[in-house]
């Protein structure tokens, strides 16, 4: 299925349905009086986040929703149904903006968690509401109220525990696709990956985490060079950033600060997040090289450094590892909090 991380779709919610004017007319009921019923409300417009869904592409062959108008009322005091809502389903981790992209209306982060983003009309009294002591034949009854109408911009972050990040070429789908059960597309060229890919690493029985791989990030990203940095929105819900380095260039303290320029100019408190710096394609450099580029690399970070190879498992379950605990130690900071 093809992903599709942004949409927007015009919503709008029934109109009420409008009250009516009747009389009594049975026999034998010498006064009868007014017993128009209320109009009914109209269906609400709601967007709901449900499991299994990765992707927005159903909003993009399909934009518009509309709720249906409320029943009228009748007489013998009857009040009009009530229309059914209209659910948007959407996967986990969807915000929703209004139409200038910037209000955020909706954050609907954890399963199940709904949202009425267009509310139903209210139904129009019908005569019987009217009825009074010095009124006793009313002839008014209330049109119903309008629904809510509007467009809005849908905006997916996917949910994940921990980011990938690095140039083109760092080796992140590799990675991936040697700890998880995850297929990327792999090739020796640069932005083989186009859109964020999720994959689950388990580390034993009771130990898992999601691992987010975005694309390939180059200087200028976030003034929108190479494919800009429109998919760093996938990884400001992760709780550390396992920032690789490709091991086989000539400069990776460069690539270090490349990278981080880039987050910094993303903002959104990415350069804030814990991160756990690799050297990565251990298999590829030779010993001089590799120590050299290691030395490089914490003097530009400041901080130790873990060397790794997704080809060939080296390091592999350190940074795991260390990942998990970073994870761990969120989890236990926001259940105090």
């Amino acid at each position: 299925m093809k992903f599709l991380d942004e949409a927007k779709v015009w919503v709008k919610s029934g109109d009420g349905g409008d009250g009516v004017v009747a009389f009594r007319r049975e026999r034998f009921i010498e006064y009868g009086g007014p017993d128009g019923g209320n109009g009914g409300k109209g269906g609400d417009v709601i967007a709901e986040a449900v499991e299994g869904l990765n992707t927005l592409i159903d909003y993009r062959y399909m934009q518009h929703f509309k709720s249906r108008k409320g029943g009228n009322g009748a007489g013998s005091d009857r009040t009009g149904a009530g229309s059914d809502d209209v659910i948007l389903k959407v996967p986990v981790g969807t915000q929703i903006f209004g139409e200038d992209k910037e209000t955020l209306l909706a954050d609907l982060d954890t399963p199940g968690k709904r949202v009425v983003v267009a509310r139903g009309g209210d139904g129009g009294f019908g005569n019987a509401n009217f009825k009074t002591s010095t009124n006793r034949a009313p002839r008014r009854a209330d049109k119903g109220w309008p629904g809510e109408e509007r467009w809005l911009w849908l905006r997916l972050k996917l949910i994940a525990d921990a980011g990938l990040v690095g140039l083109p070429n760092a080796g992140k789908s590799t990675f991936l696709a040697a700890v998880s059960a995850a297929k990327p597309k792999i090739a020796d060229y640069p932005f083989t990956t186009l859109h964020p890919q999720l994959g689950v690493i388990r580390l034993n029985a009771t130990e898992e985490f999601v691992l987010a791989d975005i694309p390939g990030l180059i200087e200028g990203a976030h003034e929108g060079a190479g494919l800009g940095d429109r998919f760093l929105g996938h990884v400001e819900r992760c709780a550390v950033l396992l920032h690789l380095i490709d091991g086989t260039q000539a400069d990776p303290a460069g690539a270090y600060r490349t990278i981080r320029g880039e987050l910094e100019g993303y903002g959104n408190g990415l350069i804030d997040k814990p991160e756990i710096v690799a050297l990565n394609k251990a298999d590829a450099m030779t010993p001089q090289a590799r120590t050299s580029r290691l030395k490089a690399l914490e003097r530009a970070c400041g901080g130790p450094v873990l060397v790794i190879s997704g080809a060939t498992g080296e390091g592999v379950p350190e940074a795991l590892r260390a990942l998990a605990d970073t994870i761990h130690a969120r989890n236990q900071a926001e259940a105090i909090a």
